[in-house]
């Protein structure tokens, strides 16, 4: 039998999906964060880190998410007010 954990009010992901809400939460979550990871490794192409150490991998991921920002506010025409 699974046990949920609950940490300072709020459940963790050891908690059981079996239940109606929890399934709904996690379908949630699987919709929103996929599509970044997919345009990142296909349309940037981006597979691997090329630089070692948590400082440089740090930097470099925030490189490339900052890129993935810049396309997506290009492709939605934003203009300053």
């Amino acid at each position: 039998m699974h046990h949920s954990r609950v940490l300072a009010g709020r459940h963790t992901f050891n908690t059981p999906i079996d239940i109606y809400h929890g399934r709904y939460l996690y379908s949630q979550g699987l919709g929103t964060v996929d599509p970044v990871f997919a345009h990142i490794t296909d349309a940037i192409g981006f597979k691997r880190f090329s630089l070692r150490g948590k400082i440089k991998v740090n930097a470099q991921w925030q490189l490339i998410t900052t890129v993935h920002n810049i396309i997506k506010v290009h492709r939605c025409g934003w203009s300053p007010t």
